[in-house]
């Protein structure tokens, strides 16, 4: 452990936002806006208009924080910590470094041995879980999907046998293919919900097998941002090889080697790879 920093009082500060209604920020996300010595911002327009919604004047420098600039921004962000000053870490909805900015900042801070805390408030993540239905005593969190259709299979034929509810976000234009990719994946039947617009006027949550979700995405266009639980593998051991033909002719037809899918799929699944692989053999005849 490093040692600190000079440091008197100061402190790098996470601190979450409404991810809709603003009538979800807390009182000390208040304080916080209008006390901080920096407020390093997602976005400085949105956290600049969230504040006068709240009726807040913040009363400190606002600098942008985001993705492109992070790793380039932690040293002066960290050096107003170091000298005694409050800098407040926000992003434009939610938890900071949970699929947002603030992971690069954090690390260097503790790296440097000065004081990182949190106010903590609402979270996609966790009101999505609660409204699922879906068992919330385990979970994992998958932030978002990859965009390209064969890294998105794999990274799902990894999760396939994941008995713990699954947390994941996605772009609203995308909803449809990732509920496709996933019942290729998951099977059909995996039970799962929609989570869109949370805490918004639009709020929806919808519920059922993976099918049924994907049937419904395809039929309209899905708007706002969403989020999407899937409940865990069931406990019943393997599943069957021709239930996973599907998802190995999808990542071939996307370009893959039969070979090496197959070897992937039947790691992730516990289903023999020389069945799993006669099985995709024998669906490619007429």
């Amino acid at each position: 452990m490093p040692p600190a920093r000079s440091v008197r009082g100061g402190a790098l500060v996470l601190a979450a936002t409404p991810i809709g209604d603003a009538e979800d920020a807390s009182g000390r996300l208040r304080r916080l806006l209008a006390d901080a010595d920096v407020v390093a911002a997602e976005d400085t327009r949105r956290t600049r208009a969230l504040a006068a919604r709240l009726g807040v004047t913040i009363g400190g420098r606002v600098v942008s924080h985001h993705e492109h600039n992070e790793a380039d921004r932690a040293d002066e962000l960290l050096d107003v910590v170091a000298g005694g000053g409050t800098v407040l870490v926000v992003s434009d909805a939610g938890m900071p470094t949970v699929s947002d900015p603030g992971f690069r900042v954090v690390q260097a801070a503790v790296a440097a041995g000065l004081p990182v805390t949190v106010a903590p408030g609402p979270s996609a993540v966790l009101a999505a879980l609660a409204l699922s239905g879906l068992p919330t005593d385990r979970f994992c969190f998958e932030g978002f999907l990859p965009r390209r259709p064969g890294d998105r299979a794999r990274a799902l034929t990894a999760l396939a046998s994941e008995r713990r509810t699954i947390v994941l976000f996605e772009a609203p234009h995308r909803v449809a293919d990732a509920l496709d990719a996933l019942v290729d994946a998951f099977g059909a039947d995996r039970p799962a919900a929609v989570c869109r617009e949370l805490t918004k006027t639009y709020e929806e949550v919808r519920r059922g097998p993976l099918a049924e979700l994907a049937a419904w995405a395809r039929a309209g266009e899905v708007r706002g941002e969403v989020v999407l639980v899937v409940g865990g593998a069931p406990a019943d051991g393997p599943r069957d090889v021709a239930d996973l033909v599907p998802e190995v002719r999808a990542r071939v037809d996307a370009g893959e080697r039969l070979k090496t899918v197959v070897a992937e799929v039947a790691e992730a699944t516990g289903v023999p790879k020389r069945d799993l692989y006669a099985a995709a053999l024998a669906s490619r005849t007429p």
